[in-house]
């Protein structure tokens, strides 16, 4: 299945779409992106430039950074990423660091209807919650993209900074790897310390 903008033609303009990253790792921020395109020129972009956008989970590493660089480049269309540190997410838990993260992202895009990623965001204005929207929504999708290549970039940052735990490969997810190395090495500065395998 691929995405298309009936959700976004629902909405009517101006509308974006949001998703987040990063909410199962042990380490680093969540991200957020947001995405907006006038809808005229958003039919256009699907029917070309845009026409491999797709849930950022469905494309490879390689692919998604390609994507990326096409949407922030493209001329017409307003995009935002946010972050929520580890230690928001520490002091408010990870669900509303997410909300966090997606507030600041779409106050950076201005002010208009919301499509999001997942359950309901009371917190965001004027959005509607879409169940498995970055395999829907066009916006949502390339949200998603922007989130996901914004918190793998971030792993390569903390694999340079705090080597031996090889976030570069688990993007610091708990596979055993990472908890082999964290049972090793201690937690690093960016760890979670309120994630159930960092506090042990």
């Amino acid at each position: 299945m691929s995405v298309t903008l009936d959700l976004e033609r629902e909405k009517g303009d101006p509308v974006m779409g949001i998703d987040e990253a990063g909410r199962g790792p042990l380490v680093g921020g969540v991200y957020a992106a947001a995405v907006s395109v006038p809808l005229a020129l958003a039919e256009t972009l699907l029917a070309n430039e845009w026409s491999a956008i797709n849930d950022s989970k469905k494309l490879s590493e390689k692919k998604r950074f390609a994507l990326a660089e096409i949407i922030k480049s493209t001329p017409g269309c307003i995009w935002a990423i946010a972050s929520a540190s580890p230690a928001e997410i520490d002091k408010l838990n990870i669900l509303n660091a997410t909300h966090l993260a997606m507030r600041r992202a779409a106050t950076q895009v201005g002010d208009m209807k919301i499509l999001v990623d997942g359950l309901p965001v009371k917190s965001l204005p004027n959005s509607t919650n879409v169940i498995k929207g970055d395999a829907k929504s066009l916006f949502i999708a390339a949200a998603s993209i922007l989130a996901k290549t914004a918190r793998d970039a971030d792993c390569l940052r903390l694999e340079r900074e705090y080597p031996g735990y090889g976030f570069a490969k688990h993007k610091g997810y708990p596979t055993p790897e990472h908890l082999k190395a964290l049972a090793k090495l201690g937690p690093c500065p960016e760890h979670r310390r309120s994630f159930g395998p960092v506090m042990q």
